[in-house]
């Protein structure tokens, strides 16, 4: 990128969204532009850019992970300090979108959330938003911006193709019904069977998997979902494979959420392998499993939609291997 491009252009982060930033500016031959994060003894947040960003285009890289009430704060208050500085653009990249699961009113009586936030995000000062894998393709419409949604599926399939000599036999099954169409996607592009799990929920923590379309018997099954939340679909399916005969077990999701005791389960569920990218910091939380883990980066393909959001270009070509979310 010219050091005309590298002027006008300036790249943020959050706390949450420190480490793939740097990655998104090391692809894009940027320093990463200075700011400050500082927090009052009561736990006020302030925000300080150490750089003039008048007449600039300014993102903000935060993703709304755990605690998801505090890096969302930090987001709109880092927002809300660009658009008084001037900047001339503020786009706000949100790798892993918070409270995407709120997004309907399923019963009387409870909030839209994902609708409230995106209204927080615009009224902050945000011009844009770009994000990865919502869980709910509805969540674009709540916004009254611009939205560049992407999907990780481009990383995975390089990934997936690169050891498809290794895992002989591929099928794609899909945890549950839900699932169906981004298990489908991933079929075709990887040229594999697709088998599908039928999902029961017994309560709201229990899941049980009671019986699979489509045959596995000696073959490798791979399993792609958004996000590994609590575990407890997945890693029930996985059991329900290993009893009808699979014979190496893929577990892959976008966003590595892993709460409650996701982490056990996968730790003891039948996985060879659990593949994430890192749209959610790891640090020393994913620990439990990281002899199963391999983590891919988005760093380029988000640093390449910055480009392009950036040049007005259109980045529609990124999109071209995905199938969206599952709603």
């Amino acid at each position: 990128m010219s050091t005309a491009d590298g002027d006008h252009l300036k790249i943020f982060a959050g706390r949450a969204g420190r480490d793939l930033a740097k990655a998104m500016c090391d692809h894009l031959d940027l320093p990463i532009a200075e700011g400050r994060i500082e927090e009052f003894p009561d736990g006020e947040v302030i925000v300080k850019v150490d750089e003039d960003v008048r007449g600039r285009d300014c993102f903000v890289v935060q993703s709304t992970c755990d605690p998801v009430n505090a890096n969302l704060m930090e987001l709109l208050i880092y927002i809300d300090c660009l658009r008084r500085a001037s900047a001339k653009r503020i786009t706000a990249v949100i790798p892993y979108f918070g409270y995407a699961r709120q997004d309907r009113k399923d019963e009387g009586r409870v909030p839209i959330t994902a609708k409230l936030v995106a209204n927080l995000i615009a009224a902050a000062g945000a011009h844009r938003v770009l994000c990865m894998d919502l869980h709910a393709a509805q969540i674009q419409g709540f916004f009254d911006i611009p939205v560049d949604h992407l999907g990780a599926a481009p990383v995975f399939v390089d990934y997936f193709r690169s050891r498809r000599e290794q895992w002989k036999g591929l099928v794609l099954v899909s945890p549950d019904v839900g699932n169906v169409k981004v298990a489908n996607m991933y079929a075709t592009l990887l040229d594999a069977e697709l088998a599908i799990v039928d999902k029961r929920r017994e309560s709201g923590t229990t899941v049980a998997s009671r019986s699979l379309i489509g045959s596995v018997e000696g073959r490798t099954v791979l399993m792609v979902d958004d996000m590994i939340s609590t575990a407890g679909t997945i890693c029930e399916a996985a059991r329900l494979v290993k009893k009808r005969g699979a014979r190496h077990i893929i577990a892959a999701a976008t966003h590595a959420v892993m709460v409650g005791s996701a982490l056990e389960r996968l730790r003891d569920a039948p996985f060879e392998h659990v593949v994430v990218t890192d749209t959610i910091p790891d640090g020393e939380r994913l620990d439990p499993v990281r002899e199963k883990l391999h983590v891919l980066t988005v760093a380029r393909l988000l640093g390449e939609a910055v480009h392009r959001i950036h040049h007005d270009l259109s980045i529609s070509a990124l999109f071209r291997q995905a199938a969206g979310p599952k709603r």
